[in-house]
């Protein structure tokens, strides 16, 4: 007897393939009836004043993953942004002062940079080591005109629209020695550029200007208030998720945050070698000999017992093997299963 299976419905049409990427990884994740957790199922899930009974739903996401539609808003329980205790009205009150915080912080670094919020970004450095400027950061604005063809402007924007001419707050702030704090800072600000023109450069999404600058703007107030991080290569493609399943930046920013704390250890570094992901690849070692140690004898024959090959796809939590929602998917499945009411 034959059992029919229902193969689910695709979720290519919640993030959309630029026509012309042909070599993007293919999504084999599906939303199936009765296994994804679905918005229904989700608000049913909350008491009248807003507590969430998250045993409900970690059996669904288990099963089958979220569904695209609430991802955004179930990622902020699992990522720890909300605990599922508390109410409406302290979750709204609680945005409130971390879109405040965020935004304080943001307008530090705008004082600093004023290009910080101005919808566009760069991708060449602005200054030396020693702190001292390299050519007019204006000339490097990363934007796009409605030509198609990149230019450079005369004044910048902050993120009220005003202009920001030469000549004025970066005058002023000319006469007044950077701190080492803000000389690194400013050294990482056209790597996180150049990091985010390469990060999902297939989706749709990121076709518009103002997504890459917001990218750019998060990984760049991130960076100034991790002292012991900052900013390295690989973070863009952590926070990117947080950008497209959030519309607002402040909860977007975060989610990354949050993120960060559990994996921060990854972009830590002694002796030129992070911490968290060798402890890894040496798990990942003894695990893969104990379940199938063919495979490991045979990698070790490869010259590959060191298992350095993964070390990208455990920096990046397989966003680079994977297409993005599938990568979603693991990423949904392995907080639910690591999930604990630690508030």
């Amino acid at each position: 007897m034959m059992i029919w299976r229902d193969p689910g419905e695709p979720t290519d049409s919640y993030y959309q393939v630029r026509p012309e990427i042909t070599d993007a990884p293919k999504t084999k994740f599906r939303i199936k009836a009765g296994k994804t957790l679905s918005a229904r199922k989700w608000r049913s899930a909350f008491s009248p004043d807003g507590q969430l009974d998250i045993s409900k739903t970690l059996g669904r996401i288990h099963r089958g993953g979220v569904h695209p539609s609430i991802r955004g808003e179930v990622w902020e329980f699992l990522l720890g942004c909300c605990d599922p205790r508390s109410t409406y009205e302290e979750r709204a009150e609680l945005r409130e002062r971390r879109r405040e915080k965020y935004a304080q912080w943001k307008e530090e670094c705008r004082r600093m940079f004023p290009l910080i919020g101005s919808g566009k970004f760069i991708t060449a450095p602005i200054i030396n080591d020693q702190g001292e400027p390299i050519q007019d950061p204006l000339v490097l604005l990363e934007t796009t005109l409605e030509n198609g063809e990149g230019g450079a402007g005369t004044s910048a924007a902050d993120g009220s629209g005003n202009s920001i001419s030469r000549g004025t707050e970066d005058a002023a702030r000319e006469k007044v020695p950077m701190s080492k704090k803000e000389i690194q800072w400013k050294l990482t600000l056209h790597q996180i550029g150049l990091d985010v023109k390469r990060t999902d450069r297939a989706l749709v999404f990121y076709e518009k200007q103002e997504n890459l600058a917001k990218l750019w703007d998060i990984l760049a107030v991130y960076a100034w208030i991790d002292d012991d991080v900052g900013y390295c290569q690989g973070m863009s493609d952590l926070c990117s998720p947080m950008i497209i399943l959030l519309d607002n930046e402040s909860d977007s920013f975060w989610c990354f945050e949050r993120l960060m704390r559990r994996l921060r250890g990854n972009f830590r570094s002694e002796t030129g070698r992070s911490v968290g992901v060798e402890a890894q690849l040496n798990n990942l070692a003894t695990i893969t000999q104990v379940i199938d140690p063919k495979l490991h004898q045979h990698l070790e024959t490869l010259g590959g017992g060191d298992y350095l090959f993964a070390i990208r796809m455990l920096m990046v939590l397989f966003r680079r093997e994977f297409s993005f929602g599938d990568s979603l998917y693991l990423w949904e499945v392995s907080a639910e299963a690591s999930f604990t009411l630690d508030f």
